[in-house]
């Protein structure tokens, strides 16, 4: 009996040893104190690694997801390093699109080329709308330290202009409290962190898709440009929805632009478009609000909406994603009009 009673002391000894040791190593390696604590925030949005593996245009592509350390997209870098911020939803994520084609990747890869030294960093995030970027510069962006860019990019449309986008896909913060102490946890502990790298390494799993393109999305393809969206759709006769829908897109344009004044960053807005062009009214509806903003305070649009003319089948995979071909096309057009935007900074 005595033997028993000193074998659990044993353990139980053995055990506290091990929690004090692991308690001491989180309190120097963790990030509890420091500066870049990152609190109850960016839950998901850091040290990620997903592999993907998709086909486009009968392409089969195999890569890896990735956001660093501090939440963006692609590997790390030095935040002092980060003067220009890309802002938007899925489609400024692409988590389907391999990291070369991407927007973001596409845009870095023409300044290079072109001798100039800019770089565009990712902080998209599927479903983000304007008020997700509010809330990225209320509860992410001042937990990086020596982070201050002079501009940012906002892709701005799809999820603005959606009926039925939950409002959870804003949200970095959860409002259940056990829910936060676990993103506290996950945040700040490097027991978690060095978990994570080692399952993203050694045991993560692939993510397969093979049906990304819809089969029936060209069928009877009809590209309604800027000129015919304007005769299509009154934007003097809003229903409700329409007004509620406007009224919300506003306040949160409005809670941005206090954002944009308070940090003195230089905002340019970009407008999107359908596979099938300016096919909705909400969609039109967004945009022609977000022009009317931008010209009330003289901030760069870039007004993609009024320069496409149309595209081509597999362009898009569903009604508002682009593949590779879209994601190559989109990006040529748009880097005339941000390179001249972005050398004057």
């Amino acid at each position: 009996m005595k033997n028993k009673s000193n074998s659990i002391r044993i353990v139980f000894f053995n055990l506290f040893i091990f929690f004090i040791l692991i308690l001491l190593f989180e309190l120097f390696f963790g990030y509890w104190f420091k500066n870049d604590n990152f609190g109850i925030y960016i839950r998901d949005q850091r040290n990620i690694e997903k592999n993907f593996d998709v086909i486009h245009n009968d392409n089969n592509y195999r890569y890896i997801f990735k956001r660093n350390s501090l939440g963006f997209i692609g590997e790390e870098i030095d935040p002092k390093k980060i003067k220009i911020v890309f802002e938007g939803g899925s489609t400024g994520e692409q988590l389907f699109t391999p990291p070369n084609y991407r927007l973001v990747e596409q845009f870095n890869l023409f300044f290079e080329n072109d001798k100039i030294d800019i770089k565009i960093v990712n902080a998209s995030k599927g479903g983000k709308t304007t008020r997700g970027y509010y809330n990225d510069f209320e509860n992410w962006f001042p937990k990086i330290k020596n982070f201050n860019p002079k501009v940012f990019i906002f892709y701005t449309g799809h999820n603005d202009a959606s009926l039925k986008l939950p409002k959870h896909f804003d949200n970095i913060k959860r409002d259940n409290f056990f829910d936060q102490i676990e993103d506290y946890l996950k945040n700040n502990s490097i027991v978690y962190e060095l978990k994570v790298k080692i399952q993203n390494q050694y045991f993560g799993k692939i993510r397969t898709n093979y049906g990304l393109y819809e089969k029936d999305l060209y069928d009877d393809y009809k590209y309604i440009n800027y000129q015919e969206a304007k005769i299509k759709f009154n934007l003097t006769n809003l229903n409700l929805t329409e007004k509620n829908l406007l009224n919300n897109f506003e306040k949160n344009l409005l809670n941005l632009d206090k954002k944009i004044i308070e940090t003195k960053v230089i905002p340019i807005f970009i407008t999107q478009v359908r596979f099938n062009g300016i096919s909705t009214k909400t969609l039109f509806l967004v945009n022609e609000t977000l022009k009317e903003f931008c010209r009330l305070r003289n901030y760069h649009i870039i007004k993609l909406d009024e320069i496409v003319e149309g595209f081509d089948k597999n362009d898009f995979y569903d009604k508002i994603h682009t593949g590779i071909n879209g994601s190559q096309k989109i990006s040529k057009i748009l880097y005339p009009y941000l390179k001249d935007i972005l050398i004057k900074y």
